[in-house]
């Protein structure tokens, strides 16, 4: 087989990908093509033609593609923020709106302050942070074992790329007993938490991939937000500050659960870069005698 024309093999495959329900077919075939030819995505221009056994390979990852596997899963990584994090089954793949919790925490967090991701799955905010604030301390808490193998492997290796390492903890968010050393002496939590309502319909990529564990947070959601709070509270030092993901049906029984704890103030709902109700954040109040 001859050598094909890179531009019109990825216009078929879009065509192909759009029939299939892929959401984005054009950037997916060019994600494809630029893997295959191992080059940036923004450079396939400068790559007009691919050799027979590249189409070919072109070929049956297009075809995987079209049978709704992750993009993510396929080319064996997920981008998030200035990173690429290897990401597969077992583990949930992180979504460009978390980023938003990435960006908040580099803005409000002190210098050398201490940080804490719950449900880290990937380890995608947790390294992300590290990397952009390499002044601060970063813990990571993890109950699945297979996302935190995932874990493993991304935190090992951006500490080879030289980042400052991460603490990762094996462990339930929800558990009253978790992390006591830390009680009062963390700065900022953040947590992209299981938020998703039971019943909720999910696209293939979703429902098929990404696992139930990280995906569904009881009948409206908020299951595991609701048990984690009391913990965040615990481990808040005085004005202290937590952001938490959530979905876009529950943003006012979030807010409704922090205030209800008590020890927050300035709880309020943000949206995400479509308008839609995404995190809350909180500060918490510093006690009478200046304790936390």
């Amino acid at each position: 087989m001859a050598e094909q024309r890179v531009r019109a093999v990825i216009d078929a495959a879009a065509a192909q990908l759009s029939a299939a329900g892929v959401a984005s077919p054009v950037v997916d075939a060019e994600e494809l093509a630029a893997f295959v030819l191992g080059v940036a995505r923004m450079k396939l221009i400068l790559t007009p033609t691919m050799s027979a056994s590249e189409f070919a390979r072109f070929t049956a990852l297009v075809q995987q593609r079209e049978e709704r596997i992750p993009l993510q899963h396929i080319v064996g990584s997920a981008a998030f923020g200035p990173l690429h994090l290897n990401v597969g089954p077992g583990v949930f793949t992180p979504r460009p709106e978390t980023e938003w919790l990435l960006e908040w925490v580099v803005r409000v967090a002190p210098p050398n302050a201490m940080v804490l991701d719950l449900c880290a799955g990937s380890g995608a905010l947790a390294l992300a942070i590290a990397h952009v604030r390499p002044d601060v301390t970063v813990h990571a808490v993890e109950l699945d074992d297979a996302a935190i193998a995932w874990t493993r492997r991304n935190a090992d290796s951006r500490a080879r790329a030289g980042d400052r390492p991460i603490s990762l903890h094996h462990g339930d968010v929800t558990d009253p007993a978790l992390l006591r050393e830390l009680d009062g002496r963390v700065d900022v939590v953040v947590s992209n938490p299981p938020y998703v309502p039971d019943a909720a319909i999910l696209e293939p990529e979703v429902a098929d991939h990404d696992p139930a564990r990280a995906l569904f947070g009881g009948q409206d959601g908020t299951d595991v937000i609701a048990a984690m709070v009391p913990n965040v509270a615990r481990w808040l030092v005085g004005h202290g500050v937590v952001a938490i993901e959530h979905d876009d049906t529950n943003g006012d029984r979030c807010v409704r659960l922090l205030e209800s704890d008590g020890r927050f103030s300035g709880v309020s709902a943000r949206s995400d870069l479509t308008g839609r109700p995404r995190f809350v954040v909180a500060e918490r109040r510093r006690e009478r005698g200046g304790s936390a």
